[in-house]
């Protein structure tokens, strides 16, 4: 009697093994997606933060917010920071979209891949209130400033 022994794997084998690996990427990619996507926008809340925190220390110095003590014009360009993160690529915009002697609003408009963020467009104003426009209808200024 001659007997073979069989090394390997069977193609069915290999294909519940291909199955089970597709299914726990469906399931585990959206969830990392999410978490990119949260971990980004914490990072612009932190950046419009620090924009505010110069609008409000130009203030004090100038006691208005659309100019500085020495006379100059505030605009996008002078926030220290205009992009989130604050080096590399680039998933936030950040933009004055209102300034006045006495009240400003700054924005951070997600870019690129961040683009599909379900908070959309992150705001802040002078009075610290935090709010968010173009993001889905379930989507809550509350929700997205505390995550």
């Amino acid at each position: 009697m001659i007997q073979h022994n069989q090394r390997g794997f069977t193609l069915i084998e290999l294909m519940i093994v291909v199955a089970i690996v597709a299914i726990l990427t469906a399931i585990a990619y959206p969830s990392y997606r999410k978490y990119v996507m949260r971990s980004n926008r914490a990072e612009a809340k932190s950046i419009l933060l620090e924009d505010a925190q110069y609008m409000e220390k130009n203030f004090a110095e100038a006691n208005v917010f659309n100019q500085t003590s020495t006379g100059t014009t505030i605009s996008s360009s002078s926030l220290p920071y205009q992009q989130a993160p604050k080096t590399g690529s680039v998933n936030y915009n950040i933009t004055l979209s209102a300034i006045t002697a006495t009240s400003y609003t700054i924005q951070a408009a997600p870019t690129g891949a961040q683009s599909g963020d379900e908070c959309g467009t992150l705001t802040i104003n002078n009075l610290g209130q935090n709010n968010i426009s173009g993001g889905s209808a379930s989507a809550t200024a509350a929700d997205c400033w505390r995550r």
